[in-house]
């Protein structure tokens, strides 16, 4: 059985916000570093930083499709599950 824990839109779409500004900080200082420094922010930056900014801004974006998607999944699991 899933349990859903209940978070209000308002509240989600702050909490994505916040994570998608924080993280973009480190990318802004990736672009502005001197040319020397770049090797030291790569990793972190393509590995961590760029793949989180996309995915938080997606979801930001996108978002409600797919929680459109995955709950008509589960709606045929769940009446089946529940006879």
């Amino acid at each position: 059985m899933l349990v859903e824990a209940n978070m209000n839109n308002a509240t989600q779409r702050s909490i994505f916000r916040w994570i998608h500004l924080i993280f973009s900080i480190p990318i802004l200082g990736y672009i502005y570093s001197p040319f020397e420094k770049l090797p030291d922010y790569a990793g972190p930056t393509r590995y961590v930083f760029l793949p989180v900014m996309v995915l938080t801004g997606l979801w930001m974006w996108k978002g409600h499709v797919v929680r459109r998607l995955i709950s008509k999944r589960s709606a045929p699991q769940d009446a089946a599950d529940n006879p």
